[in-house]
């Protein structure tokens, strides 16, 4: 990403770190997490990487179900304080600092929006992945992006930040895995009111005026 957002970018995860268990703590993210875990790859005995992994949330997961070893990469250090359930790396995922075929499963949890270049990221996770490997990943979904919400947090002076985040439309992302060589089996959207329908202060208008909208965007490709 240019540098103006990156440094936006990681500031806002810098104030949100001390407000950021490593677990599902919001209703979007819980229902995000319920889709991925219906793809869920078999990771037991598997080399894991969560990538973008904030504070180890999907690294705990792969640990639950006996995924070794668990690399968790992020490029916020306040966040990689919390990871307890994996070796913390700190570096970008436009250039990732792995070798070639160095992971057989790739998890990346409401991330893809921080990248400048789709194709840039669809080709890095590709290239760490071995032949067989899978790449599991959500994101903010574009026409969510486009109708105008935002995701944001208020941070613990209760004031509310919004987190820089790229429209990648799903033809996009299609259209990279394939000159990643990256064979998507599965895109699932969680949707307002239906996959997401968990009650929270002021749902009942949130939920009436975006009943539908795509939400979230699951994607599970294998190399």
């Amino acid at each position: 990403m240019s540098a103006p957002i990156a440094a936006a970018t990681l500031q806002a995860y810098e104030r949100w770190a001390p407000l950021y268990p490593p677990v599902a703590h919001n209703p979007l993210m819980r229902a995000e997490e319920r889709v991925m875990l219906e793809h869920w790859p078999a990771v037991a005995g598997r080399c894991a990487l969560d990538l973008a992994c904030g504070s180890g949330r999907y690294a705990n997961l792969l640990a639950q179900d006996g995924a070794a070893p668990i690399v968790a990469m992020d490029f916020c250090v306040p966040m990689l304080r919390q990871v307890s359930a994996a070796d913390p790396v700190c570096g970008s995922m436009m250039q990732l600092p792995f070798a070639g075929a160095a992971f057989d499963v790739v998890i990346s949890g409401l991330a893809l929006g921080h990248a400048s270049s789709i194709r840039g990221w669809m080709a890095e996770a590709a290239r760490v992945l071995k032949p067989g490997g899978t790449l599991l990943y959500s994101d903010f979904h574009p026409q969510a992006s486009r109708a105008g919400l935002t995701r944001s947090f208020k941070d613990q002076n209760a004031d509310t930040c919004t987190v820089p985040h790229r429209c990648h439309d799903l033809a996009a992302q299609q259209a990279a895995a394939a000159a990643a060589r990256l064979t998507i089996d599965v895109v699932h959207e969680v949707r307002v009111g239906i996959e997401l329908c968990e009650p929270f202060a002021g749902s009942e208008r949130f939920y009436a005026r975006w009943v539908g909208l795509p939400i979230a965007l699951i994607v599970r490709a294998r190399k």
